[in-house]
């Protein structure tokens, strides 16, 4: 994701240069993804307010006239300016280390409910979620500054197993909200009791799901394993959350076909790679070039789930589409090479073996983002694939357009792939190996809706011919 502003007048080259190292320190300061085009909205903001000067020559005034500022606007809400200030305290203390900004900025509110300047404090800064209220949420440098060395542990310890970086966010941000849950407390002092009072927090306070309870038990026993050294044994009489267990929604074959007619251009090939072939919707977005085999009509897919290579089916249908898509992309690849650009993400170890492989046309994705970014380990600036939300928001649309009351997500076509080949009676081992599935008893559950034997009954009200028709 591009979050570094397109436009600032009133910048410097050598400040719009910062820009990626801004959005570097955000992520590594545990800000989400998705909140981080907010942050350099608020910085790029105060940039523009300063009119002539620039960042380096504002002073403390500037950052209060400015947050002033937007309390004064009616469509600015309390937490918007909370969020503004923790963007300039990050942008002013931990980026540029100007020496007015190192002591931490504080906002505090009156009985009116507004926020008042901020002013200097010794305690840490308190800024509010716009969700509001949870014991577990608190803004991300705050928990940072106090516990830097072992959430720098925690991610070592993730990143030497070889984690995704999706892993790595996730457990970083349970590892937080628990230290904060706490009362920042000191973390050699916590213990299976700890760890059991929050989860039956999450459980009843904040009513989560099974999914989401486990997983954020699953973080925190990696953190005490990997990081405290230290072994939690039994949580007390706390148990796994059971999760239920669903039926996928399939779509009939017709439906597929009205849902594919209503997307269009790129989206309609990547739909149709996921109906056609089963991809995961991650392992079509990470699909390069050099996996795309036209000549075997087949697909490479590298690292998929559970770090799995295997081959699927390349329908003989997108040849053409496919075509003209990786035609696209060598023209894009040699704009930024002309750039000095070009890189795609590669393994660090393969990196260090093959050089030059990141910059080859071979190694880019089949479905680049029209965007460069900046990667939030390496800090290198690359274009990246586009981002998953971009499909998953055109199928959700094209669902609608298509009038299917269905809820109609991207993984829908990969269930409805497998389904569709066991009505065809293809052997279910061979349907096992296209989906990738460790077990065989995880493909079983697409055998729902064929019809022998349940299915195959007749109903008894069919029968007596009474009752409306």
């Amino acid at each position: 994701m591009d979050c570094r502003p397109n436009e600032c007048k009133s910048l410097s080259s050598r400040e719009r240069s910062f820009w990626p190292s801004y959005i570097y320190l955000l992520l590594n300061n545990g800000i989400p993804e998705k909140s981080l085009k907010w942050y350099v909205n608020w910085a790029t903001q105060f940039a523009r307010f300063l009119k002539e000067k620039s960042l380096e020559q504002c002073a403390a005034k500037d950052v209060n006239c400015f947050l002033n500022h937007l309390r004064e606007k009616k469509n600015i809400e309390t937490w918007q300016v909370e969020q503004a200030t923790n963007a300039l305290r990050l942008l002013f203390r931990d980026l540029m280390q100007v020496s007015w900004a190192r002591p931490k900025i504080e906002s505090s509110h009156k009985s009116t409910g507004k926020v008042l300047s901020f002013h200097y404090s010794n305690r840490p800064f308190q800024g509010h979620s716009p969700n509001t209220g949870y014991q577990d949420e608190a803004p991300p440098g705050d928990i940072g500054t106090k516990y830097e060395q072992v959430l720098k542990k925690l991610q070592v310890e993730i990143r030497t197993r070889h984690y995704s970086y999706r892993t790595e966010q996730t457990y970083e941000q349970w590892v937080r909200r628990f230290l904060h849950f706490h009362d920042m407390k000191p973390v050699e002092s916590l213990g299976a009791a700890d760890i059991k009072k929050y989860l039956e927090y999450l459980a009843v306070e904040r009513k989560v799901s099974a999914s989401t309870q486990n997983q954020a038990l699953n973080a925190i026993v990696f953190f005490f394993k990997y990081v405290m050294k230290k072994e939690v044994g039994i949580i007390g009489d706390f148990t796994r959350a059971r999760q239920r267990k669903r039926v996928p929604v399939v779509l009939a074959r017709e439906e597929v076909g009205r849902l594919l007619s209503a997307l269009s251009g790129m989206h309609a090939l990547m739909a149709g790679l996921l109906y056609g072939s089963g991809l995961r919707l991650k392992e079509c977005l990470s699909l390069r070039v050099k996996d795309v085999d036209f000549a075997q009509n087949q697909i490479v897919v590298r690292d998929g789930k559970g770090h799995k290579d295997r081959i699927t089916i390349l329908p003989k249908r997108y040849h053409g589409p496919l075509r003209d898509q990786l035609t696209r992309v060598k023209k894009l690849h040699k704009e930024d090479i002309a750039k000095g650009l070009g890189e795609v993400y590669f393994w660090p170890a393969l990196e260090r073996k093959y050089r030059n492989a990141p910059r080859e046309f071979i190694w880019q994705y089949v479905f680049l983002s029209n965007n460069l970014s900046v990667d939030p380990r390496s800090g290198k600036v690359r274009r990246h694939h586009v981002h998953e939300s971009a499909l998953q928001k055109e199928i959700k649309k094209a669902a609608y357009k298509a009038g299917l009351n269905k809820r109609v997500t991207s993984h829908t076509l990969r269930h409805s792939f497998a389904t569709h080949l066991l009505e065809n009676r293809y052997d279910i081992r061979t349907v096992q190996e296209l989906l990738g599935h460790a077990d065989v008893s995880t493909t079983m559950i697409y055998t729902h809706v064929l019809n022998k034997p349940g299915l195959a009954v007749k109903s008894p009200v069919d029968e007596i011919g009474v009752g409306p028709s």
